[in-house]
C-alpha cells in the first residue's frame, strides 16, 4: 500500500518558488510519498479493526498498513483515543495508544503494575527486560496486571511522525508537535481509566522510564501511584545530556536524505540515524566496559558479517593481506588506500567509477578552474595532463615498486560492534520519530511550570510522600549517581541502592539479577498484600520471554559479552 508522507501547502510553496516548477513536482510528490488517489476514509478503513462488542471506552485500531513499525511488536493493543490536547496547545484527533499486558486485573482494578520504557524501547517488557518477568519473579503476572505503554513520539504504535495527521492527511513526518514526559502520562492515564484500573500500586521504570514513573507520583495529588521504583534516571534533564541529543539530531540533520523531515519511509537518513545510533551507544556504556570487551581486538569473521548489515560498507583488512607493488602496480595500492580512508562510510560509488572518467559538475567533488591551473588534473581522472599531484603519485609508486605493501591493522572489534548497531537500529526506527522523543526528554523537569513548588524540582520531590526506590549505576556517565542521590535525597520516603557495575547506563538492562532481587525485596516489604496474595492460576509460558540470551529486537542493550 503506497501510504502519504505530508507535505504541507506551504512547502509546496517554498519549494516552487525556489526551483522550477516540473523539479517541484517531482520534489512534492517524493515528500507525500502519495498516491493521490488515496483518501483519510481508505486510511481510516484500513485502521478501523472489528473487535466485536467491548467495555472498552476507545476503540482497538490496527496501524499496520498505516504505520510499519508497529508489526514489530507481536501482541499489542492499540486504541483510539478521539481527542487530546497536548501540553503544547495543540490537540491532535484519532490518537492511537499502543499497550501490552501480562496477567490479569482483579475485580477491584487495584493490582496494576505499569512498566515504562526507555528511549528507544517498546511496549514489549518481555523482549527488553524479559528476564523480570515471571511467576516468582519481580514482575509477576500471576500476581499483578503488568501493562506497559508505548510513548508518544515512538515509532512503535503511539501516535508519533509516522501516524496519521487527520487533519491534513498523510503522516505527521516533521510536523509532529512537541511532546512531553507528562503529556505521556496524562494519555495514559486515560487508557487505564479505560481498562478498569483504580489505583496502581507500582510504578516501575528506567532511564526515560524513570522520568515518567516520577511524574506518575503526581497524578491525583499522589494518590494513583502508590510505589515506585526508578532506576537510572533524573528529575530534571541534564544539560550534558541535553547536549547528547543536540549532537545525535545534528547527525540525523547531516544526512542529505533528511530533507528537513520530508523523506519517504523506503527510503529514509539511514546514514544519519546511524551515526547517531553510535552517538548514543557510548553514552549507555563507560570506557572500562568497552575496554574490557573490546580493547584493540580485530573482530572475527562473524562479526564482520553482521556489521555489515545490507550497507554498502566495506572492509579493507590489509594488515593481514598485502599487495606486490611490483606485479599489481600503484592502482590497487591507490585503491586500497581510499578504502581505508573511507571505511565504514556508505559508499555511493566504486573506486574504478570515479577514475573512469574526468570531473564533471554532476560529481560529488567538483574541481573548481582556479584548483585546476594549480593542483592539474591527475592522469587516473581521465586527462593527459601532467600534474604534481600526479608526478608525486609516479614518483611514490617508483619508490614502493618491488616491495610489499602492508599497514597496520585499522579495523577492530569496537568499530564493528557500533556498526552492527546502527545497521540494527535503522531497520527498527525512524529519523523523524528518535528527533521527537530525544526534544520529549529536553523538557523534563519535575519542577517546571509548577509553580507551587516553585517551579523547582527539589521541592516538587519534597512533596511526594509514596515509598520509592531509586537506583543508581556507579559507572552511569549519562544519568549519574549524583542524580540519583539528588532524587532520594529529596524524597519524602526513598531508599537508594547503587549497583556496582562496570556497564555504564546500559546496566539497569544488563545486570538483571541484582535488579530483580532489590524489586522483589522492595514489593515484599511495601506490597504484601499482593505478594502474600494466592494469585491467579492462569498458566505461564516462558517461551515467548526474552531471558537475556537472545538477542533483543528494542533493548537499549544487547549484552557486548556475546559479542
Amino acid at each position: 500500500m503506497a501510504f502519504v508522507d505530508k507535505r504541507t501547502t506551504k512547502h509546496v510553496q517554498q519549494a516552487e518558488a525556489k526551483i522550477k516548477k516540473g523539479f517541484a513536482d517531482k520534489i512534492g510528490e517524493a515528500c507525500r510519498g502519495l498516491n493521490s488517489k488515496k483518501t483519510l476514509e481508505s486510511i481510516q478503513k484500513h485502521r478501523s479493526k472489528n473487535t466485536g462488542e467491548s467495555d472498552m471506552a476507545y476503540k482497538e485500531v490496527n496501524l499496520e498498513e498505516e504505520n510499519p513499525f508497529s508489526k514489530l511488536v507481536t501482541g499489542q493493543t492499540i486504541v483510539e483515543i478521539p481527542r487530546f490536547e497536548l501540553e503544547c496547545g495543540e490537540v491532535i484527533t484519532k490518537v492511537p495508544v499502543a499497550y501490552k499486558t501480562w496477567g490479569k486485573l482483579n475485580k477491584e482494578g487495584s493490582n496494576c503494575m505499569i512498566i515504562t520504557h526507555a528511549l528507544t524501547g517498546s511496549a514489549d517488557v518481555s523482549d527488553w527486560w524479559g528476564p523480570l518477568l515471571g511467576k516468582g519473579k519481580a514482575f509477576d503476572p500471576s500476581k499483578f496486571f503488568i501493562i506497559c505503554l508505548n510513548s508518544l513520539g515512538s515509532p512503535y504504535g503511539s501516535a508519533s511522525p509516522v501516524t496519521t495527521d487527520w487533519e491534513y492527511g498523510g503522516r505527521y513526518g516533521p510536523e509532529f508537535p512537541l511532546c512531553t514526559i507528562r503529556d505521556d502520562v496524562r494519555i495514559h492515564k486515560l487508557v487505564l481509566d479505560s481498562l478498569g484500573v483504580k489505583k496502581v500500586p507500582i510504578c516501575i521504570g528506567g532511564s526515560m522510564g524513570g522520568m515518567l514513573a516520577l511524574e506518575w507520583m503526581f497524578v491525583d495529588d499522589g494518590k494513583y501511584v502508590e510505589n515506585v521504583v526508578a532506576l537510572a534516571t533524573s528529575a530534571k534533564h541534564s544539560a550534558w545530556c541535553i547536549s547528547w541529543g543536540e549532537a545525535q539530531r545534528q547527525c540525523i540533520y547531516s544526512d542529505p536524505k533528511y530533507n528537513d523531515g520530508y523523506y519517504l519511509l523506503d527510503d529514509p537518513p539511514i546514514n544519519g540515524l546511524g551515526a547517531a545510533r553510535m552517538a548514543a551507544l557510548l553514552t549507555y556504556r563507560s570506557r572500562n566496559s568497552f575496554e574490557s570487551r573490546f580493547g584493540r581486538q580485530a573482530p572475527t569473521e562473524r562479526q564482520k558479517a553482521k556489521s555489515l548489515g545490507n550497507s554498502r560498507q566495506e572492509t579493507v583488512e590489509s594488515d593481514e593481506s598485502a599487495i606486490d607493488d611490483q606485479s599489481a602496480g600503484s592502482s590497487l595500492v591507490r585503491e586500497e588506500n581510499w578504502k581505508v580512508h573511507n571505511d565504514g562510510s556508505a559508499r555511493k560509488k566504486s573506486f574504478e567509477e570515479y577514475h573512469s572518467r574526468a570531473p564533471s559538475t554532476d560529481t560529488v567533488n567538483v574541481i573548481s578552474a582556479q584548483q585546476n591551473d594549480t593542483l592539474g588534473t591527475s592522469p587516473a581522472l581521465g586527462t593527459n595532463k601532467t600534474s604534481p599531484t600526479a608526478s608525486s603519485r609516479s614518483s611514490r609508486s617508483s619508490s614502493v615498486s618491488g616491495r610489499r605493501h602492508r599497514m597496520p591493522r585499522h579495523y577492530f572489534s569496537a568499530q564493528s560492534y557500533l556498526r552492527y548497531q546502527a545497521n540494527k537500529f535503522v531497520g527498527r526506527f525512524d529519523a523523524n520519530c528518535y528527533i521527537s522523543i530525544t526534544r520529549k526528554l529536553d523538557t523534563h523537569d519535575v519542577g517546571r511550570d509548577r509553580p507551587q513548588y516553585d517551579n523547582d524540582a527539589a521541592k516538587a520531590l519534597e512533596s511526594r510522600k509514596q515509598p520509592t526506590m531509586v537506583i543508581g549505576i556507579s559507572s552511569d556517565a549519562l544519568f549519574t549517581l549524583s542524580e540519583q542521590i539528588f532524587i532520594a535525597k529529596h524524597l519524602q520516603n526513598s531508599t537508594i541502592h547503587k549497583i556496582n557495575s562496570n556497564e555504564g547506563h546500559d546496566a539497569f538492562l544488563l545486570e538483571f539479577k541484582e535488579i530483580n532481587g532489590l524489586i522483589l525485596d522492595f514489593e515484599n516489604k511495601h506490597l504484601k498484600n499482593i505478594m502474600q496474595a494466592e494469585g491467579n492460576n492462569e498458566e505461564w509460558d516462558d517461551a515467548n520471554i526474552n531471558d537475556g540470551k537472545k538477542e533483543s529486537v528494542f533493548g537499549e542493550a544487547e549484552d557486548v559479552a556475546s559479542w
